[in-house]
């Protein structure tokens, strides 16, 4: 009884019935990982580095403070555990997978973007001399002054991806989404003054900058890159968890649109404004203009 009790939508009860609503979605979100991976693999625009160039591109050759796998980390795995723990805690798997897809869709999406841009643009690294010329004999063409490059190939296409920062881009694009989602969960905008429940949401962005900080200091990446990353995570973060959340300032910002939206329809609102009660799929497939009708409703009886 406890999963078809009002309020309560467990992977049990709703698990396939939301994937089913949403398979393209994650079809999409499987297309958006192989297009990131084909970016990676193609070779980027080789930029022209001239000699007098060399000057602010001779940084010593670092590893990573933060290294490569830590990212999905940090910017997924981390926000997931918190997903389940809610989920866990409330039994609503609107929120759940809302929740994940979101910001999946948020880093792939940030992902293919930053990739796009680092081979579109091919700026050199700070640290591109070393990579370069990895036994520090620079050799340039007598005409053009171009870089004549005998290091290791990998690494010389490495040294032509410094903007945006992928590191910077993916960390603000998952732990940005995490911070628009605690905003709601904990109500930071409830106008009650507990402005300590700030200290709480600026802990993700405070990590995510912490990450691209780390990339200037190892010398992978000049300001402007991190600046550039940490701007499109920021916004496609915030795209993606206003498709299926609503503001956290809003009256229902605590869960998805879709949960919202049936607990009015389940709560007999829609039987006493329309003619017809939606079903799950009607809501799902309205993009929301039903719950705000009876959003509208509900305002209107308390009147």
């Amino acid at each position: 009884m406890a999963d078809v009790q009002l309020g309560c939508y467990t992977i049990k009860s709703h698990g396939a019935k939301i994937a089913r609503l949403h398979m393209y979605d994650w079809i999409i979100l499987v297309l958006l990982a192989v297009l990131d991976g084909l970016l990676n693999i193609i070779e980027p625009f080789h930029r022209f580095v001239g000699k007098d160039m060399m000057t602010d591109l001779r940084y010593p050759l670092k590893g990573n403070t933060v290294p490569f796998w830590a990212v999905p980390v940090i910017g997924i795995v981390l926000p997931c555990a918190i997903f389940g723990g809610i989920y866990f805690k409330k039994k609503n798997f609107y929120d759940l997978h809302h929740g994940i897809l979101g910001i999946l869709y948020s880093v792939l999406i940030t992902a293919v973007i930053t990739d796009a841009i680092k081979d579109g643009v091919g700026r050199p690294r700070p640290d591109f001399f070393w990579r370069c010329f990895p036994d520090g004999k620079d050799l340039y063409d007598n005409v053009t002054t171009g870089v004549l490059c005998h290091g290791e190939n990998s690494v010389i296409k490495e040294g032509h991806k410094s903007f945006p920062s992928g590191h910077s881009s993916w960390s603000f694009a998952g732990l940005g989404f995490l911070t628009w989602y605690l905003t709601g969960k904990i109500a930071v905008f409830d106008r009650k003054g507990h402005i300590a429940k700030l200290c709480i949401i600026v802990l993700p962005l405070l990590a995510a900058a912490l990450v691209a900080v780390s990339r200037v200091d190892d010398y992978w990446h000049h300001w402007q890159d991190v600046f550039a990353g940490a701007i499109i995570g920021l916004t496609v973060a915030s795209f993606c968890y206003l498709q299926f959340f609503p503001y956290p300032f809003d009256a229902d910002g605590l869960w998805p649109h879709a949960y919202n939206t049936l607990q009015l329809a389940e709560a007999g609102i829609a039987a006493n404004s329309f003619s017809m009660q939606p079903t799950e799929e009607t809501v799902e497939e309205g993009q929301g203009q039903g719950g705000i009708a009876l959003r509208d409703a509900l305002r209107r009886d308390e009147n």
